[in-house]
């Protein structure tokens, strides 16, 4: 029994080298629509950053 097991295991830890898992979120590259999404929100936090800035300007010189 002890030798099968042992067959068992090596042909699992043999198996695990070569069919190992690959870190698909590593290697992934983002898709057009993706880059284009994360384009637009970068944008759009800018642009409210500069509005917010102006509107905290606007509102310092009134006082």
């Amino acid at each position: 029994m002890r030798t099968n097991d042992n067959r068992t295991a090596r042909a699992k830890r043999e198996a695990d080298k070569l069919f190992k898992q690959v870190d698909t979120t590593k290697t992934k590259q983002p898709s057009d629509y993706e880059m284009a999404q994360q384009s637009f929100q970068d944008n759009r936090e800018r642009l409210k950053a500069e509005r917010l800035a102006r509107e905290a300007k606007s509102t310092g010189r009134r006082k």
